[in-house]
């Protein structure tokens, strides 16, 4: 890893890596959610600023709140979700960087798996689509070009809705294949699958992750009250949670169907949206936001002025390096999810309109 140094409006700003005091917060609550249907001040439209290059970060534009992004093994895939209305899932060519949107469509491909799925009503009609909206990722690898893509889906139904993504075509094919829907008071924003079956999911109203499995339904999972959850990430072993604290700038890591629960917690320096898990394992991304000066975000918010952040956490000793920084563009509102694309750092904005790629820190 190295210093970042970029030029912004004729300046250059010096980023240091490293962690900086969290700011305190009385109650811990997620990033909040931009409505769906509207633009607000502080959210790009589309379609309005110019798809140009900022210093040496270029775009993917005319897309809507590409709040995360998944890379589908191979690199040669990535998939975009869009948490406004209008907010298709796309499906993003890595090498000549187009985006096509893969579901909803008229052409959607569905099989309900309802032994694994016993609580879906089914798939969406097409009323239903036309609210749909997808917000946290997380694409599950399959022994071979097969995976599973977990979708946080906000609009007719509150849910986890599941595809199966087969990468041996191309470009690849997804199928929808069920659905876990949520409790009346959970706001999801981020999932992952548990070993053995099941999801687990931030959004619940006290502050803690929730465990869903077909023969006990939504239960909380012990170790994660008050861990401020936002992104959600698993170990690839299934033992351990990474959970991205928002509010309180931190990553909480707990274990999962063990006794005793072990939690430890690392403080980041910036708020975290998502975290991500590299393809092979070895590294957590986490990315969120800073103010304008780089320091804890204070109320009011002033969004079009903060800054994007992406933190490398080791899984395993939770040493944290900050590796980029960078100050509001416009189109793209500070950063929401971070993932490494062969040389290419990706980072995707809920208050965006575009993906932004830029040469990875070495």
């Amino acid at each position: 890893m190295r210093l970042l140094t970029l030029t912004l409006l004729g300046s250059s700003v010096l980023f240091v890596l490293g962690c900086t005091a969290p700011a305190p917060a009385p109650e811990p609550v997620a990033e909040p959610t931009p409505e769906l249907s509207e633009v607000r001040p502080g959210f790009a439209a589309v379609g309005v600023t110019p798809c140009e290059p900022v210093d040496d970060v270029q775009f993917i534009c005319d897309l809507v709140s590409p709040e995360d992004l998944v890379v589908i093994p191979g690199e040669e895939w990535a998939i975009a979700s869009g948490l406004r209305e209008g907010g298709h899932l796309q499906l993003i060519n890595v090498r000549d960087k187009t985006a096509t949107p893969v579901f909803p469509t008229a052409t959607a491909n569905e099989r309900l798996d309802s032994t694994t799925y016993p609580t879906c009503p089914g798939p969406l009609n097409p009323e239903q689509q036309e609210a749909f909206t997808s917000h946290g990722l997380h694409l599950q690898q399959g022994a071979t070009a097969v995976h599973t893509l977990y979708v946080v889906h906000h609009g007719v139904r509150e849910s986890v809705e599941v595809f199966e993504v087969d990468a041996g075509t191309t470009p690849p094919s997804f199928t929808w294949v069920g659905c876990v829907p949520a409790l009346s008071t959970m706001r999801i924003n981020g999932a992952v699958p548990l070993p053995g079956g099941g999801v687990a999911a931030t959004g619940g109203a006290l502050g803690n992750v929730w465990a869903w499995r077909v023969d006990s339904g939504w239960v909380p999972i012990p170790g994660t009250e008050n861990s401020a959850p936002n992104g959600l990430e698993i170990s690839r072993d299934g033992r351990w949670l990474y959970i991205a604290g928002w509010q309180e700038e931190k990553l909480t890591r707990v274990t999962l169907d063990q006794t005793p629960v072990q939690t430890e917690v690392v403080q980041l320096g910036f708020r975290p949206d998502n975290v991500r898990m590299s393809l092979d394992g070895s590294t957590l991304l986490a990315a969120g936001h800073t103010d304008k000066n780089g320091q804890s975000i204070t109320e009011p918010r002033e969004p079009l002025l903060e800054t994007s952040n992406v933190a490398a956490i080791d899984p395993v000793t939770l040493d944290v390096e900050r590796i980029y920084e960078h100050a509001s563009m416009e189109g793209f509102v500070t950063s929401t999810t971070a993932i490494v694309i062969g040389d290419e750092l990706w980072l995707g904005s809920a208050r965006g309109e575009r993906v932004a790629y830029a040469p990875a820190p070495e």
